[in-house]
């Protein structure tokens, strides 16, 4: 089988050390975590834990399983990137004094449909939301002039198709 990436969607109850255990599932298999957000669901109680991993499907198949045991998760669930929109974000500090005096980043900031978050007279905050390879590219280009500071977000991500888990969730409210 193929190593492709896949999204995965654990619906849980919001419990002190599950994050612990579902990296330890990770641990165990030699997988990487390519990218991890947290946040709460659609659902009162509910968090949502959105893991990206560089896998084969089988191996997806079984982690998802495995997560699935954990008393407090609800359901897990993975997708390929065809099934789900997602977007990440990242933040790049930038030297002020290149915004005027190097006439291409003003190119890179039309051309990435990035935005100017903050300007300071030693540093300006660039924000660019989009798939993983826009935030690449971006940095590809500032990286000659100097990145002072980078950051980026883990994966959100919605399906396109309607989730079975709603249904789920509303059952697990109503208990």
């Amino acid at each position: 089988m193929e190593k492709q990436w896949y999204t995965i969607s654990v619906y849980s109850e919001n419990n002190v050390g599950l994050l612990n255990r579902i990296s330890g599932i990770f641990l165990k298999r030699h997988i990487n975590i390519e990218g991890l957000n947290v946040s709460k669901s659609e659902i009162e109680h509910v968090s949502k834990f959105t893991i990206v991993v560089n896998t084969t499907e089988d191996w997806t198949r079984k982690i998802v399983q495995q997560i699935e045991k954990q008393v407090e998760v609800i359901k897990a669930f993975y997708h390929t990137d065809d099934d789900i929109i997602y977007q990440e974000s990242a933040l790049f500090k930038i030297a002020s004094h290149l915004l005027f005096d190097e006439r291409q980043i003003q190119n890179i900031i039309k051309e990435s449909n990035s935005q100017i978050v903050t300007v300071s007279r030693e540093f300006f905050v660039l924000a660019k939301t989009g798939r993983r390879h826009e935030i690449d590219e971006m940095h590809d280009a500032l990286e000659p002039y100097g990145i002072m500071q980078f950051v980026r977000s883990g994966r959100i991500a919605v399906t396109k198709a309607a989730m079975p888990i709603s249904e789920l969730l509303t059952e697990f409210q109503e208990n």
